[in-house]
């Protein structure tokens, strides 16, 4: 990493943007990683069925083990090499201070959200496999996500911890234009460093 690197985690609930604010900005040449997939390596080794409920158990349980930036730690290896650098899935508390310790003030984060039933929406319409059916799994799984608990997903308290805030209640063009401010922003805080 040089001088004008950039790394951007991403957090917020379940189906709130994430993902599409991650295929933005590998237009915009970022390398997008997330710690879920350092989830799913584990799992496929350990031939785990590669649902939420499973992801978010193994995620608890590699945290309890190892401490809660475990993932982090895991992650920012393969992130070191490269100067533009999305996160997502960020879901700890103890994730955000490792990336805060590693890239000090180049790393920023954004919580991304959107009205509940947006995100219900959003989550029937990506049909992403392993996702909840009906909204009342859906709200059961985002309460188990919002965990006081040191070594659990605690999404409700990286939001303490956020540099910026989209609320994602608009079109796909509106989310853009609201990521490309951010991006300004962070570009001169890093240029003036």
């Amino acid at each position: 990493m040089n001088d004008d690197s950039v790394v951007i985690g991403l957090t917020g609930p379940n189906a709130a943007g994430k993902g599409e604010v991650c295929k933005y900005l590998s237009k915009k040449s970022f390398i997008v990683f997330s710690l879920s997939d350092v989830l799913r390596e584990v799992a496929y080794k350990k031939s785990i069925e590669i649902t939420r409920e499973n992801l978010i158990y193994l995620g608890n349980k590699l945290r309890t083990q190892y401490g809660s930036g475990y993932l982090a730690k895991k992650l920012i290896k393969k992130i070191k090499k490269y100067n533009k650098v999305v996160i997502d899935s960020i879901r700890n508390i103890g994730e955000i201070k490792e990336f805060k310790r590693e890239f000090k003030d180049k790393f920023f984060l954004i919580y991304i959200t959107a009205p509940k039933k947006t995100r219900f929406k959003f989550l029937k319409k990506r049909g992403r496999k392993g996702d909840p059916k009906t909204y009342k799994e859906f709200l059961a799984v985002e309460k188990r996500e919002c965990s006081n608990k040191k070594n659990q997903q605690q999404i409700h308290l990286c939001k303490k911890h956020a540099d910026f805030f989209i609320n994602n209640n608009s079109s796909l063009d509106m989310l853009y234009k609201k990521v490309d401010t951010i991006l300004s922003k962070i570009f001169r805080s890093v240029l003036q460093k």
